[in-house]
């Protein structure tokens, strides 16, 4: 079946006494298998509707708001690409299009870089507003 743009997976949902990862698709998703997380194994019937955060959460070495990109160590592949939204304490991996995606698919955007890719846009010293 596969994931989609918007699925949120959270561990808490079937496993309230693990970290809690909980993790939104942002895009592609259609080679999906499983998130390894806690020695869980998470598949398409932890997906929650909606986002709730909750206590006994435990973030780990993903801070929240971390992409993990399929794309960039495997670009023939679906494209999975998901935020880190809470929890992730034991997070190992994700397997996709029978790829493992682990803390080195990690992408962090920095100020100014264009998403799609290019370089950091260049901050001048003039004044904000209009000329």
């Amino acid at each position: 079946m596969g994931l989609k743009k918007g699925d949120i997976i959270d561990e808490h949902q079937h496993y309230p006494d693990s970290c809690g990862l909980m993790i939104k698709v942002m895009s592609g998703g259609e080679g999906f298998e499983k998130v390894i997380c806690c020695g869980h194994e998470l598949t398409e019937k932890d997906i929650t509707p909606t986002f709730t955060r909750g206590r006994g959460r435990k973030r780990g070495k993903l801070p929240p708001a971390v992409l993990l990109d399929e794309k960039k160590l495997h670009p023939d592949s679906c494209g999975l690409r998901v935020m880190i939204m809470d929890g992730g304490a034991g997070f190992q991996e994700i397997i996709c299009c029978g790829h493992s995606l682990k803390i080195n698919a990690m992408k962090e955007f920095k100020y100014g870089e264009d998403r799609r890719g290019g370089e950091a846009q260049v901050e001048t010293n003039s004044p904000p507003g209009n000329a």
